[in-house]
């Protein structure tokens, strides 16, 4: 039988969000419910909200999730009532040529519930990243739920959903970083700080954190940095440089999104150094730089999705680490909040006085 449960809702562009009474179904082929428990408030919310990501309202927003499974549908084996779990976005469908050639996290065709959850008026919503968290209950394709341990707080869970996931991905996965190595971060938001916690995870010998925002890079410094660099007073690049010996950084993370630090990136790294982009950008933004500089500097210049995470492969994993307290999550927990604070958590999270701010239900 559907359920009516509490949700918020983004009822059209820029519009104050609000909580709405939500029909959520019960689960079909391959489809599960899950009873949230905690979930973040991240940027590609308000990028919802604000119509950045496309023009599908009502949204229902939240994605960055943890919770307990509630109910699942016919011809689900990996999850089961009763299990904790963390809800991703990448479903991964173990068909596509990516899948084949034995690179899932690549995955070309992940997949979401075939069901829609709706308003009490039979409205049918889109709910964010194909989750829809910021709710009491929700419907998800069962590979959107990946099975942890249950003695790790769902507040800070429920982050590897989404933007620490990304951060960490972004230095281990992406950027292959590894003992010894040189790794340099620009923006210590939360998906930049989320990547200098991963570069010293992986070994790095120097963690250079840099921002415009000295109460961010304080926390950079409590999550791993070695060096800090606010880019306001002092020439990224230059700085960068002086703490290699000269050389550039072995590894740059670029996790604010724009060209311009997009450039003090690539020309902040070493020679045959990696860069790495997991900020964001907006569809009007252009990168120019001179062809020679990037075919004789060589190296990698990547693009890092979701932290090119496999979610059965790292959640576990990094739950355990969290567990045996090798990786602080619950530093990123700025603030818990109820259901009826994500608009005010959304300003909050503009003037960059959060991290995260983490919904409790």
């Amino acid at each position: 039988m559907a359920q009516r449960v509490r949700g918020v809702i983004a009822p059209g562009k820029g519009e104050p969000v609000r909580i709405e009474t939500v029909i959520v179904p019960d689960p079909g082929p391959g489809e599960a419910v899950v009873q949230v428990q905690a979930c973040g408030v991240c940027h590609t919310d308000l990028h919802y909200r604000e119509g950045g990501i496309n023009d599908e309202f009502p949204f229902l927003l939240g994605h960055e999730a943890a919770g307990v499974v509630e109910s699942v549908g016919e011809g689900v084996t990996d999850v089961a009532p009763g299990d904790f779990v963390i809800l991703n976005w990448r479903a991964v469908c173990g068909q596509c040529r990516a899948c084949r050639r034995g690179r899932p996290w690549y995955c070309f065709n992940t997949h979401n519930a075939r069901q829609k959850m709706t308003l009490e008026d039979g409205t049918e919503l889109s709910p964010a990243l194909g989750i829809g968290a910021f709710a009491d209950k929700t419907l998800v394709a069962a590979g959107q739920c990946t099975k942890v341990d249950p003695a790790a707080s769902p507040a800070a869970a429920g982050l590897l959903g989404c933007g620490v996931m990304a951060g960490l991905g972004a230095a281990i996965n992406t950027g292959g970083v590894t003992r010894g190595d040189s790794v340099a971060v620009i923006g210590c938001g939360g998906v930049g700080n989320a990547a200098v916690m991963g570069a010293r995870l992986a070994g790095a010998a120097k963690v250079i954190a840099v921002d415009i925002d000295d109460t961010k890079l304080a926390v950079a410094r409590q999550l791993g940095a070695t060096h800090t660099v606010n880019s306001r007073s002092q020439d990224p690049v230059d700085a960068i440089r002086e703490l290699t010996d000269g050389n550039g950084a072995d590894v740059v993370i670029e996790a604010v999104g724009r060209p311009e630090t997009y450039e003090q990136a690539f020309y902040a790294r070493d020679l045959a150094g990696t860069v790495v982009l997991v900020g964001v950008p907006t569809p009007e933004m252009k990168l120019e730089l001179p062809l020679l500089d990037v075919f004789g500097r060589g190296g990698a210049l990547k693009s890092s999705w979701y932290g090119d995470c496999l979610p059965s492969r790292d959640f576990p994993m990094l739950i355990d680490l969290y567990l045996q307290g090798r990786l602080d999550l619950d530093a990123f927990v700025s603030e818990t909040i109820a259901l009826d604070g994500v608009e005010a958590a959304f300003d909050k999270m503009t003037k960059g006085e959060v991290l995260r701010s983490v919904v409790l239900l």
